[in-house]
């Protein structure tokens, strides 16, 4: 089971494993927000299993960038191929340099995006401009929260986390 970690802010930090949660709890450096119905025994007591939990004290979480990889930049972009905007299961994907290398493209956030092996195709070593397609929306190094909005920690997220994730 997945917990969302809070700062003493309300900001979403992390998700961390319900073992992890409780330690912080038990440790008195966070406090339960959410729990759920799941109940964990010990011999002397009962205790309700966290959904969320909050830091007791502030800390400070350096605005750091989310790392550049495959799978990050297929949860960026939702597992939707940007050109025909058709979600697809991972192995029928690619990623495609929107200002091809051979042109003078980088891989970077802002120059990679999810694509469908039949538009990666159809684009080949073209410009945008040199072609029908269109992307869904311009490409952009993902902030550390809308990265653990998208993650699939949150694909089945619980209800609960909803309101500190602005999710709606």
């Amino acid at each position: 089971m997945s917990v969302l970690v809070l700062n003493a802010s309300y900001e979403a930090i992390n998700v961390c494993n319900l073992r992890r949660a409780m330690k912080m709890v038990f440790k008195g450096t966070a406090q339960t927000e959410e729990v759920s119905d799941v109940e964990i025994h010990s011999p002397s007591a009962a205790i309700k299993a966290p959904h969320v939990i909050r830091l007791v004290r502030y800390v400070h979480v350096p605005r750091s960038v989310v790392k550049f990889s495959r799978r990050n930049v297929l949860v960026r972009d939702q597992y939707t191929c940007q050109y025909c905007h058709e979600e697809f299961p991972t192995v029928h994907l690619t990623l495609d340099h929107v200002v091809p290398i051979s042109r003078g493209g980088e891989t970077t956030w802002e120059n990679v995006v999810t694509a469908c092996k039949k538009c990666n195709n159809k684009k080949g070593n073209s410009m945008l401009y040199e072609t029908r397609l269109k992307l869904e929306r311009q490409p952009k190094t993902p902030s550390i929260l809308t990265y653990l909005q998208l993650n699939r920690h949150f694909r089945g997220c619980h209800p609960s986390w909803r309101k500190y994730l602005y999710i709606n």
